[in-house]
């Protein structure tokens, strides 16, 4: 997740997309949408498995990358980029501080990885 003051970038980390392997079909909310932290926003669904999609914050939905459902090799080829999910002006940027910076997320990652 990005975030620039007023507005969060959502997307799913390489991490998750290699768990998840082989994706065939997304399903994202609306613009206009307002979410609530931890609430289900979506779903990405591979030949694997069906895959919840939590909100990290809470807000309303201001944009969705509708190329996603042409083009789901962008979650692995750029998911820091081109492959964001959702874009949403958050109600409290203090909730934030909550969350995983990139470093210990990748620490994180790294120990599932090692247990696994």
């Amino acid at each position: 997740m990005a975030f620039d003051g007023k507005t969060a970038t959502i997307g799913i980390t390489d991490f998750a997309v290699r768990q998840l392997t082989d994706l065939v079909n997304i399903d994202l909310p609306k613009v206009g949408k307002t979410i609530q932290v931890g609430q289900t926003l979506g779903e990405v669904e591979s030949v694997k498995a069906v895959s919840d999609l939590y909100a990290p914050v809470s807000g309303q939905i201001t944009a969705v990358n509708e190329q996603l459902a042409n083009d789901l090799g962008v979650l692995s080829d750029d998911p820091f980029g081109k492959g964001w999910m959702i874009k949403v002006t958050v109600s409290d940027p203090s909730s934030l501080a909550q969350l995983l910076d990139r470093k210990a997320y990748e620490a994180h990652c790294a120990e599932e990885e090692n247990h696994a």
